[in-house]
């Protein structure tokens, strides 16, 4: 990434009362009048290389970037300014819910899944019997899935998610398994899908979690990354100059 920003548009009425320039964190940016409208200057002037097989920790505060610097690696966003060269397929797991109809059965959503990452259905029956399996479902992967708890959806993605090995993997922690009863074995299978990845970019608040998966940290901060270096050293940087 060679000096790359990001400028979210913001299409509003309410936008008319807002004086000329509003200086505030949203959503890891700033909020710029533009014209009659705005932007949000989510990442600004990121410069960076990643190597195949890195394990790099994304740090900061909610709003400093982290969510939306994954979204721009893997490809939903993409940037504004600057130059990006992706050589390989990040996958994103940050998602929280299929973007398929609900009005589709288990089964058909995980197809439909399965088709988007792969483009065929080979190897798609030993994909179904352990996402079905792991997941727990038995007889209502053949339901629509609004009929669904929320425990069930969360229990069908994570299994539908960590089900295929990826060489390039962007994670937000915040992603949900479950109830408590499947955190151990999502746990379990987390780790496993984790170590399989070539590469990781994690998003996490959590010290332990990023020191047990990752050796780099990129400390985020108003859209900027304002430290790249070994990850004991990132999070020594967080927290003596930015965490509250």
């Amino acid at each position: 990434m060679q000096h790359v920003s990001l400028r979210i548009p913001v299409f509003t009425t309410e936008m008319r009362s807002v004086g000329s320039t509003l200086f505030r964190s949203v959503t890891g940016g700033t909020l710029l009048r533009q014209g009659s409208g705005a932007v949000v200057e989510a990442l600004r002037d990121i410069c960076l290389s990643v190597r195949h097989g890195e394990r790099i920790a994304l740090i900061g505060h909610n709003g400093a970037g982290k969510s939306t610097f994954l979204r721009l690696i893997s490809g939903i966003y993409t940037p504004s300014s600057g130059r990006m060269t992706v050589n390989t397929f990040i996958y994103p797991m940050i998602n929280k819910s299929f973007i398929t109809s609900p009005d589709l059965s288990g089964m058909q959503a995980v197809k439909a899944h399965y088709l988007m990452q792969n483009g065929n259905l080979r190897r798609f029956p030993e994909f179904l019997k352990d996402v079905v399996e792991f997941s727990g479902l038995g007889d209502y992967i053949h339901l629509p899935i609004k009929g669904y708890s929320q425990g069930m959806i969360a229990r069908l993605l994570f299994a539908v998610l960590t089900g295929i090995t990826h060489d390039c993997l962007a994670l937000d922690e915040g992603i949900g398994a479950g109830d408590q009863r499947f955190v151990e074995a999502a746990q379990k299978r987390l780790d496993a899908f984790i170590d399989q990845a070539g590469t990781l970019f994690l998003a996490s608040h959590v010290d332990v979690l990023l020191r047990r998966f990752c050796q780099r940290g990129l400390v985020f901060d108003n859209g900027q990354i304002v430290w790249d270096g070994p990850l004991d050293e990132s999070l020594d940087y967080y927290h003596r100059k930015l965490k509250s």
